[in-house]
């Protein structure tokens, strides 16, 4: 069976494609950058690729709000192809960047185009950038969490990451829908984390580097195939980039991700 396709979005100040590649092609996927410019010219379209990333970065310089103006395109320019895309079935998986433009053009938690939660400015109000621990959530509809063993170990580099809900009805939802993906959680943090239970914010800050409610890091659509993360773990798919890996430290590889996402890329190969 040849390599699913993947293509990997590119918007004007996205910076984080040849990472997201790299990610794709090591889980097995073969993986084009392709510029939103190429879409519209007819250059290239999204039915011909089984799986669709949209990286991290500051894509039109996050003017008017981070990912607003992404948003605006993946709305008013690709809606139709990218809710054909959506509904086949076809894994999607928005990265800090690319998660911001989902949210705000109403694909996640969906059904678009209403937009449901919003990433907002960071709790503390300035950028963070610092490693941190990510776990599934147990009966999560992802398919980009299933049977996700470890916690995943990567850096967060954002601005704007904070989830909120409008209200309490809203926050409730995404845990009864099993729309919550992944969590952040202290190192040391305790197994019942992963419940799939609304709570208290435990983590705390830095473990939480943006406030989120609930320390919600990532959250998926109802069909369970549309995933958009904020943390990066597209930079941590070799053993030598964990930050210890000198002093012996090893684990926490955010690849199961992307292989989740490239074997269910290959029923529509």
């Amino acid at each position: 069976m040849s390599a699913p396709r993947v293509m990997i979005m590119h918007a004007p100040g996205t910076n984080r494609d040849r990472e997201a590649a790299l990610a794709c092609e090591l889980a097995g996927g073969a993986p084009e950058i392709v510029h939103i410019n190429q879409l519209l010219a007819g250059e290239r379209r999204l039915d011909s690729y089984q799986m669709l990333v949209l990286p991290g970065g500051f894509s039109y310089g996050d003017d008017l709000g981070a990912g607003r103006l992404w948003a605006s395109d993946l709305y008013h320019r690709f809606r139709d192809d990218l809710d054909a895309f959506v509904r086949a079935g076809k894994p999607v998986m928005g990265i800090c960047n690319g998660f911001q433009a989902l949210v705000k053009a109403g694909y996640l938690p969906g059904p678009a185009p209403r937009q449901q939660v919003t990433l907002t400015f960071n709790r503390r109000g300035h950028f963070e950038c610092r490693w941190v621990r990510l776990r599934a959530v147990d009966r999560s509809r992802c398919l980009f969490t299933r049977a996700l063993a470890q916690d995943i170990f990567c850096p967060v580099a954002h601005g704007e990451g904070r989830l909120a809900v409008p209200d309490e009805a809203t926050r409730q939802a995404l845990w009864v829908r099993g729309l919550v993906a992944l969590r952040y959680v202290a190192p040391c943090g305790p197994a019942d984390m992963s419940a799939s239970a609304p709570v208290a914010t435990a983590a705390g800050y830095p473990a939480n580097p943006n406030g989120s409610v609930d320390d919600i890091a990532g959250i998926c659509n109802e069909a369970g195939n549309v995933f958009g993360l904020m943390p990066h773990p597209e930079d941590h798919i070799y053993p030598y980039q964990h930050p210890r890996w000198t002093r012996g430290e090893k684990g926490g590889l955010g690849m199961p991700l992307f292989e989740n996402g490239i074997r269910a890329a290959r029923g529509f190969v």
